[in-house]
């Protein structure tokens, strides 16, 4: 065997050896045995690597019995609802990334969902590129924030021990404060609606005028946004307010 020969087997056996980022690990929980399929279809095809369950109950004993980095979470679910199993979930420590999937439009469902801890929603019906990105999304937030931490640019939230920092300082915030900026945050780069924001907050029981948001908007720029020179929080005339996850120097 001529040395350029040896040369290029070598090269090869030693790209084999390359360490390689392991595939996603994705639990699917849905009960429509077709959507079901299509999922878990889909995304092997993109590199995932799947597992599956058709009810609440076989779901959560999944999640708790393995380690994931997303699952996929339909609402409607026999045995135990969507709701149920991701309060379950956090109620365990839990931490696992949800994108919750659900045919219910309402605000409602889809602020519940994110107040028992969802990362993010999809209604259906949605694009499976638009799914694809959206986990890729909430994986790599958990990656960059551990153990259930929230990052957007350089703050981080603990919803378990209901801490915030910025640039590793510690901000003392209100309960309304950080159940404002939780929402923000966790839907980093898209416009949050100013009515979904005040039913987060307040809840759809006890309803408050916009004078109020805007009151607490205020207050918890003071504390994230007007120590710093980068901007973090912005208002999307009209609509509603947005968290960077670029901060831009002194625009809001």
């Amino acid at each position: 065997m001529n040395l350029r020969l040896r040369l290029v087997l070598y090269v090869a056996f030693a790209l084999t050896l390359e360490s390689k980022e392991p595939p996603l690990r994705i639990l699917i929980i849905e009960d429509e045995p077709r959507m079901l399929e299509l999922l878990r279809q889909g995304l092997y095809e993109h590199g995932f690597t799947v597992m599956t369950a058709c009810d609440g109950e076989t779901g959560l004993e999944i999640a708790t019995a393995h380690e994931l980095d997303a699952i996929v979470l339909d609402i409607g679910l026999p045995k135990l609802d969507g709701f149920a199993l991701m309060q379950s979930l956090r109620v365990r420590a839990r931490m696992t990334p949800v994108l919750m999937l659900t045919a219910r439009d309402t605000e409602d469902d889809i602020i519940r969902g994110l107040d028992l801890g969802a990362d993010d929603y999809l209604t259906k019906p949605f694009s499976f590129p638009e799914l694809v990105a959206r986990l890729q999304s909430i994986t790599r937030r958990a990656r960059e924030g551990g153990d259930g931490t929230i990052k957007a640019g350089d703050v981080a939230i603990d919803p378990v021990r209901h801490t915030v920092t910025r640039s590793g300082e510690g901000i003392d915030l209100t309960r309304l404060e950080f159940l404002l900026l939780t929402c923000l945050v966790r839907r980093v780069g898209q416009c949050v609606p100013r009515q979904t924001l005040m039913e987060f907050i307040w809840g759809t029981d006890h309803p408050v005028g916009t004078t109020a948001l805007d009151v607490l908007v205020n207050s918890l720029r003071a504390k994230i946004d007007a120590p710093y020179r980068r901007k973090m929080i912005c208002t999307v005339r009209g609509s509603g307010y947005l968290f960077r996850n670029s901060a831009l120097e002194g625009k809001s």
